[in-house]
């Protein structure tokens, strides 16, 4: 109970709002706030808003930076010969900490899902076709998850991309079908990114 108290019931509905916070959650992350000392409620809140207004998209990856170009695509010593393909940002972050990947990253920002009314123009795919034009790209790695969307996804730019002479592979399931890769073990999934696949749509 919060006693009507709009600005700790304001606090819990925007708590409410956030990906896989139910509303216990919500009252225990609110309260924590409220229980900690004014000037830590305070960097808190200007994390939130700092990051907020510096974090952008990548000029080049779409994934998130506070500069024009993030320093993967900005690191010369990566290979930029071959893109690994993700849904989300934080999919770039969990492909990272398995050392095994050298490349570029491209993130569409979803996934082609025709039940939630999200087609190939809302994702950032013509940015990655873009990407692919000057011929630098041999390989592209289509690294979504292995659900109905993610494989409608991994065969429509399969479809766009094969015609231009550009291999495309799949990560090697020893992820689970329907499984997601934020919840994959970093052996498991720098196993599947070492033996991918040539991709048949």
């Amino acid at each position: 109970m919060n006693n009507n108290i709009v600005p700790l019931t304001e606090l819990i509905s925007q708590f409410e709002r956030l990906p896989g916070i139910g509303k216990k959650t919500a009252q225990r992350l609110a309260y924590s706030i409220l229980n900690q000392p004014p000037e830590r409620a305070q960097r808190f809140a200007d994390a939130l808003v700092n990051a907020r207004q510096k974090i952008h998209f990548c000029k080049c990856c779409q994934g998130f930076t506070d500069k024009e170009i993030c320093d993967i695509c900005d690191n010369n010593l990566r290979d930029k010969s071959v893109i690994c393909v993700v849904a989300e940002p934080k999919d770039i972050f969990t492909f990272e900490k398995t050392r095994e990947f050298s490349g570029l990253y491209h993130v569409l920002h979803g996934l082609i899902s025709p039940l939630d009314n999200v087609g190939p123009d809302q994702l950032k795919i013509k940015e990655l076709m873009a990407r692919l034009s000057d011929g630098t790209v041999k390989e592209i790695i289509m690294a979504t998850n292995p659900t109905v969307e993610g494989e409608a996804t991994a065969s429509y730019i399969s479809r766009l991309v094969k015609p231009m002479g550009i291999k495309v592979t799949r990560l090697a399931y020893g992820i689970p079908v329907g499984g997601d890769l934020e919840y994959a073990d970093e052996l498991t999934l720098g196993r599947s990114i070492v033996n991918r696949q040539v991709f048949k749509p």
